[in-house]
């Protein structure tokens, strides 16, 4: 480096007070030093609050019960094992019919999106399909399974499998034709191509089209519960409506939302290591 250009290097240096030596700051680094647990911050705070106008006689909980008539709902329903009763049944409907749904969902999307012949003929009845509200396969499904597991279990495995076929069709069809390209240069075979290109490119968008999957199935079981179900959530939710007990309605809802969550962190979790070759901006993080 010439005398010239260290002269000007310290020049500058001087003039932005030593600045020039400092480590640039990154985009939403804070982000990274932010509590996991931060999420829990609103929901405690508003059933806080909730708590206090009740107990102040602010406002009436007849309709909707402050957090403490919900808790003690919940202890009264876990005594002699009931409410583990329900929370079993429910999971275990969410993932059966999770289940079928995935596997429907992968092979007809991987088949529709590989094959333009296949996407014509399917495709259309498929997205047409898509369109009918869960409550209309209650009846047909009723008239094929009756009322017992089997046609809960389908009707949520169609809320799933949706979700997953569009996922894993337009994953497919958005692979960029060059890394394609370069995997023939390179003369991979087909099952190479498939374990080395296609499937490393999809699997972001696969992982995102199961977490909307799992959320569908969880809001399919309601409505599959509603079928003539002696335990579950969904029974809870009526039994509540008919013996005007908003306390079990709430209960039960709440208990949808953290089985929800804790579902879907769990599915995040066990995809996470697939997902580290990733370098995206993630939110800042």
């Amino acid at each position: 480096m010439s005398n010239l250009e260290i002269g000007s290097s310290s020049i500058t240096a001087r003039e932005t007070g030593g600045q020039a030596d400092r480590p640039a700051a990154v985009p939403g680094a804070w982000g990274r030093r932010l509590p996991d647990g931060l999420g829990l911050v609103v929901p405690i705070l508003v059933a806080i609050l909730w708590e206090v106008l009740v107990r102040q006689g602010l406002v009436s909980g007849r309709l909707l019960p402050p957090p403490s008539r919900i808790a003690g709902t919940l202890m009264e329903l876990s005594q002699g094992g009931e409410l583990l009763r329900h929370v079993i049944a429910t999971s275990a409907r969410v993932f059966s019919g999770f289940a079928l749904g995935v596997l429907a969902g992968t092979l007809l999307g991987a088949l529709c999106g590989y094959s333009t012949l296949t996407r014509r003929l399917m495709d259309p009845a498929l997205q047409g399909l898509r369109a009918v509200p869960s409550i209309a396969w209650v009846p047909l499904f009723i008239l094929w399974f009756g009322i017992f597991e089997a046609s809960k279990v389908a009707l949520i495995a169609v809320g799933v499998f949706f979700p997953v076929y569009l996922g894993i069709m337009g994953a497919i069809l958005g692979i960029d034709r060059k890394i394609v390209e370069v995997g023939r240069v390179f003369r991979l075979t087909p099952l190479g191509l498939v374990r080395r290109i296609l499937l490393p490119a999809i699997l972001p968008s696969f992982v995102l089209a199961l977490r909307g999957g799992l959320g569908l199935g969880w809001m399919f079981v309601v409505a599959a519960e509603f079928m003539g179900a002696s335990e579950g959530l969904g029974y809870l939710l009526v039994d509540g409506q008919q013996l005007g007990k908003p306390d079990q309605i709430v209960a039960a809802i709440l208990l949808f939302a953290v089985l929800g969550k804790i579902t879907d962190g769990i599915l995040s979790a066990l995809f996470a290591p697939l997902l580290r070759w990733q370098d995206v901006y993630a939110g800042g993080r």
